[in-house]
């Protein structure tokens, strides 16, 4: 289930000191943007930040819940987006802190992917006057 209006402008406050937020669907689920970078997923209001090797330790208290997950032919398959516990909402440093981890932690997985293909340039044929 998608964010609801309400909690996703509430995201946006709570996240702006990073950057730009944005949020869009995908999935059934909404991505989590930082200057177009996905830090975090958001289903039924809940937040999921983004956890790779370096930034797990940061994230340990959210090892108490399960990771966002979805169903592929009758099989679990758990994503690298871990709960954010509630308390955070209480704790806009600690929030911002955890938030930095897991967009520090997008920008690596970014930076993996391979850079997206070049369409090839036609080969033109000079034409004779």
């Amino acid at each position: 289930m998608v964010a609801s209006e309400t909690y996703a402008e509430f995201l946006r406050e709570q996240l702006a000191p990073l950057g730009r937020i944005t949020l869009r669907r995908m999935f059934g689920k909404t991505g989590v943007f930082c200057d177009g970078v996905m830090l975090g997923m958001v289903t039924e209001n809940t937040l999921y930040f983004r956890v790779d090797d370096q930034n797990r330790e940061t994230f340990r208290e959210a090892e108490a819940f399960p990771p966002l997950n979805y169903a592929k032919k009758g099989q679990m398959i758990d994503l690298a987006f871990w709960r954010l516990p509630e308390r955070l909402f209480d704790e806009p440093d600690e929030l911002i802190a955890w938030a930095q981890a897991a967009l520090a932690a997008a920008h690596r997985v970014a930076a993996k992917r391979p850079a997206p293909k070049q369409p090839k340039a036609s080969s033109r044929r000079k034409r004779s006057s």
